[in-house]
Formats: C-alpha cells, sequence, structure tokens
C-alpha cells in the first residue's frame, strides 16, 4: 500500500469514528433527559416524610390576662393558627398565629370596647395580632422555646413563647404554651378609668393538633 492510498485510509477512519462517537452521544442525550425529568418531577424520600399536621380551633384556646385592680381576662373568638416543618427534623417547624383583634372577649362589652379602641389593640386601624416563629430551641424532652415575631398594633418585635407538646410521636396531641410581653412596649401606655392596669400581659395557647401525612417529627431529646 503507497502512502497517499494509506493516509486516504487513515483519514476515511478518523471521520467515521468522529460520526459513530457523535452517535453515540446523541443516543445517551435522551436518556440523560429522561433521568433529569424523572428526577425533578418525583418526590424524594425525605420530602414524602415531612410532617403534614392540621390545628383543629374548635379544640383550642387563646386567651390572656393583665393583673389589674379590676380582673381583665379573656379568649379571642376569632383566630388562625398552623404548624409547619420543613424536614423531619422537630426544629424546622414554624408556628403562626393570626389573631381577628375585633374578637376580644372579656364577658364585659364596656372592656371589650375600650380593648378594641386605639388606646389598646386599635382594631381599626391594626385588625390582626400575629405572631410567627423563627426559631425553635428544644429545651427537655417536650418542651421548646420558641423565639418569634410578635405584632399587634402595627409594632413588631421579638418576643418568646414558652411550650410543652403532648402526643410526641403520636398522631394527635396539643401544645399549651405561654408569652409575656409589656403592653408599653407596643404603645399601650393608658389605663381604663377607674382601673389600674399593670404592664405585663400574659398570653396563654392551648392548640389542639393532628398530623394528617409525613412521619413523626424526630425530636433532639
Amino acid at each position: 500500500m503507497n502512502l497517499n492510498k494509506l493516509a486516504a485510509k487513515e483519514k476515511w477512519s478518523g471521520t467515521h469514528g468522529k460520526r459513530d462517537l457523535r452517535r453515540a452521544r446523541n443516543r445517551r442525550l435522551p436518556i440523560a433527559i429522561l433521568c433529569l425529568v424523572l428526577i425533578c418531577t418525583l418526590p424524594s424520600a425525605n420530602r414524602a416524610q415531612v410532617p403534614v399536621y392540621e390545628v383543629t380551633p374548635g379544640e383550642s384556646t387563646i386567651k390572656f390576662g393583665v393583673d389589674s385592680s379590676v380582673p381583665i381576662k379573656g379568649t379571642f373568638d376569632k383566630w388562625n393558627a398552623s404548624m409547619k416543618f420543613s424536614s423531619t427534623d422537630v426544629r424546622s417547624g414554624v408556628l403562626e398565629i393570626e389573631i381577628q383583634a375585633d374578637s376580644v372577649n372579656t364577658g364585659s362589652g364596656l372592656k371589650n370596647n375600650k380593648l378594641k379602641s386605639k388606646d389598646f389593640f386599635d382594631v381599626k386601624d391594626s385588625p390582626t395580632i400575629t405572631f410567627k416563629s423563627t426559631k425553635v430551641v428544644q429545651t427537655g424532652p417536650n418542651t421548646f422555646d420558641l423565639e418569634g415575631d410578635f405584632t399587634i398594633r402595627g409594632a413588631t418585635k421579638s418576643e418568646k413563647l414558652t411550650l410543652t407538646d403532648s402526643g410526641k410521636g403520636s398522631t394527635s396531641g396539643s401544645i399549651d404554651g405561654t408569652m409575656a410581653f409589656d403592653r408599653k412596649d407596643y404603645g399601650m401606655n393608658k389605663n381604663i378609668p377607674f382601673i389600674k392596669i399593670a404592664n405585663r400581659v400574659e398570653v396563654n395557647v392551648s392548640l389542639k393538633w393532628k398530623r394528617v401525612s409525613g412521619a413523626s417529627p424526630v425530636f433532639q431529646q
């Protein structure tokens, strides 16, 4: 075989080899795309295990009280609450509570009207009272400190809600907690006529919950 024929043969083989390589790559491309689509569309095992909860308002209560010369205690009749998790780690939970301020009920029309006024809840300009947790710290086998943003009268400050969880590992239970705040930090500086009111206001929540899907959260202790 002369040199010209040998060169031509090598050129032919090289050209066809590149074509075969491109064909092989093109065949693999649809398979790779299919795998990517399946990964994106199928739920991951971890996500399928994320706990999903519902709070049942009919069995739950949100109450408040403040020391005063005449007892001032009451409930809020209209509110919503949710417990959401981004993983099975109990510390990934977020508790959100939204209260309709004008649903305050002390059992006294006079007290209710005063609390709804501009001097206190100012329900006309600030119709909702909210709490959204920003950090969960487990303090015991079934106790937690929830730091969060508390908003009342349009002012937002960081407060702590201390909780006890019953029903650990089960599909239903309750969380019971207490949060105390200084009313003057939120612009509630006045008293009710003829009634002297302390600055410290205590809020008590009792939320009945049920786990509707996913795994039980993993506690730290």
